[in-house]
């Protein structure tokens, strides 16, 4: 990430998102994040560690800058081209942070599934759920809220 803005006049509720320049259809990120829902929530019905597995090499293509090669982004992008949606640029720095800790969900998802606790990945999946539906269904981003958090424990050190 290039640099961060604050997003309110208090310094103490402002929120610092990463900002890199760089615009991307949110349309497409809602869509992604949509497919992400069902995703999880057939790996919380079926158990299966395969569906976490390809959810992890999505995320890990999209946060590492590979979109063209996300089966999301492109099934995405196709759904909001058939809709003719008008787009919607945003910065595209937030929505990659969002998929790094997605990374990080995804692996404690995998690492405990594979461990044998189950219940507590599905806890995880379920969280993970609730932050795509967030996103997909109200356009709430939750990765400035964790970004500006991650940055005050950090300056407290």
């Amino acid at each position: 990430m290039i640099g961060s803005k604050i997003t309110s006049a208090n310094k103490y509720s402002a929120l610092v998102c990463p900002v890199d320049f760089v615009k991307i259809d949110e349309n497409r990120v809602r869509g992604v994040a949509f497919f992400v829902v069902l995703l999880a929530l057939a790996y919380i019905v079926s158990g299966s560690a395969i569906v976490i597995v390809l959810l992890l090499a999505d995320f890990a293509l999209r946060a590492f800058n590979f979109n063209t090669y996300s089966p999301l982004a492109l099934v995405s992008g196709f759904g909001v081209r058939q809709a003719g949606l008008t787009p919607n640029p945003v910065d595209r720095a937030p929505k990659r942070f969002a998929a790094f800790m997605g990374i990080v969900f995804l692996s404690a998802i995998l690492v405990l599934s594979l461990a044998g606790f189950v219940l507590s990945a599905k806890i995880i999946a379920a969280v993970l759920v609730l932050f795509a539906s967030l996103e997909s269904f109200l356009g709430f981003c939750a990765g400035c809220y964790v970004y500006t958090f991650l940055g005050r424990i950090k300056n407290r050190n």
